[in-house]
């Protein structure tokens, strides 16, 4: 009887990588530019401003003064370590939550309040133009990015494409789709899984059997590793890593942070239907601002004068852009139509028509 070689073809691990512990304990040797006390007060000034803007802009959906709203508290280190990291003529694909990643990029609150509250001119971005805006559907924004990796490769350029995927979205066949083309093609693309544990109302567990979400790369032949979502340092060196070897030829990298969207999934979402306040509260415990904070303060670069300092400059800035938004005329409909085609055909016309009565019976 003849009996089969058996032999492994290819082992694969996924690293898993931190920083600080819960309490913001350093856990093992930081990152060199965790001596620039200068980037980790900017770095916490903007998770501390992120996170007010998005206290603010719920409350203006509450009273109706902004559209449906996807909070993103909680997941602010994933999103302001990535902004750290990148240069400024990185392009910038994001899902829907990722406000603290277009602040350090520059983009002001005025233009997020605009998007959020239907109005298009919330996506020109006038200090960083390439950048994409916000992406609704999920998983349509990695092909996007993936093309534009594949044009920067063709041209020469020593930048990158920068990509958010929440962990739903990793579900999506855009995502393979992507991945596989960044893979083969061995292209400038950064790939971060937001994984909040929540695809709305979906657990992580329950739409997929993989251990972890950054081993979906494997299969793709790309490297891949986990990372704590809510260590900014962690963050910011990997993210880092990862972009300065795709510029330098290396290829596509995919990394998963893991993190907790501590908020309901938008402000059209009842959370407490599907999770518990309990599983809410250990996420409170491992919260990333917090955790940053305590860093500072135990090496003194940090205490309650400048805590107060930059609240009160958060707030006068929200407030600005809050009055600034409520101010701005809405749009015609025409604006609808205005940049569809040179030449609109008799239907769109005729649409144009319409919008505009019915325009004119809602004041």
């Amino acid at each position: 009887m003849l009996m089969s070689a058996h032999t492994v073809a290819a082992r694969f691990e996924i690293p898993y990588r931190a920083c600080l512990d819960a309490d913001g304990n350093p856990i093992g040797p930081l990152p060199s530019f965790a001596q620039d006390a200068q980037l980790l007060r900017d770095m916490y000034r903007m998770m501390v401003r992120a996170r007010a803007f998005d206290a603010k802009a719920v409350n203006l959906q509450r009273t109706g003064k902004l559209g449906t709203y996807p909070s993103c508290l909680g997941q602010e280190a994933t999103h302001v370590g990535v902004g750290a990291a990148m240069d400024p003529e990185d392009v910038l694909f994001t899902v829907y939550r990722e406000i603290g990643t277009k602040f350090w990029r520059g983009v002001d609150m005025y233009r997020i309040l605009l998007y959020w509250g239907g109005d298009e001119r919330g996506t020109l971005y006038e200090r960083c133009p390439q950048d994409f805006p916000f992406c609704v559907p999920i998983g349509s924004q990695m092909p996007q990015a993936a093309g534009a990796a594949l044009a920067m490769q063709i041209r020469g350029e020593r930048r990158c494409a920068l990509a958010f995927v929440g962990d739903g979205g990793t579900s999506q066949g855009a995502f393979y789709e992507a991945i596989n083309f960044a893979g083969a093609r061995s292209l400038p693309l950064v790939c971060v899984i937001v994984n909040n544990r929540w695809a709305i109302s979906v657990p992580v567990e329950r739409q997929t059997a993989a251990q972890t979400l950054a081993q979906k790369a494997i299969a793709a032949g790309i490297p891949a590793l986990q990372i704590d979502g809510n260590d900014v340092l962690v963050v910011r060196e990997t993210v880092g890593e990862a972009l300065e070897r795709a510029r330098s030829g290396g290829g596509p990298s995919v990394i998963e942070a893991l993190t907790y969207r501590i908020a309901d999934h938008t402000t059209s979402d009842d959370a407490s239907r599907y999770r518990t306040s309990e599983e809410v509260q250990e996420a409170w415990a491992r919260e990333p601002v917090v955790r940053l904070g305590r860093y500072l303060r135990a090496r003194r670069l940090w205490d309650d004068a400048a805590e107060e300092t930059l609240k009160r400059e958060c707030s006068d800035e929200i407030e600005a852009a809050v009055r600034r938004y409520l101010a701005t005329p809405k749009q015609s409909t025409d604006a609808m139509f205005d940049y569809l085609m040179a030449e609109p055909p008799a239907s769109l016309q005729l649409q144009r028509e319409q919008a505009r009565r019915y325009a004119a019976t809602r004041g």
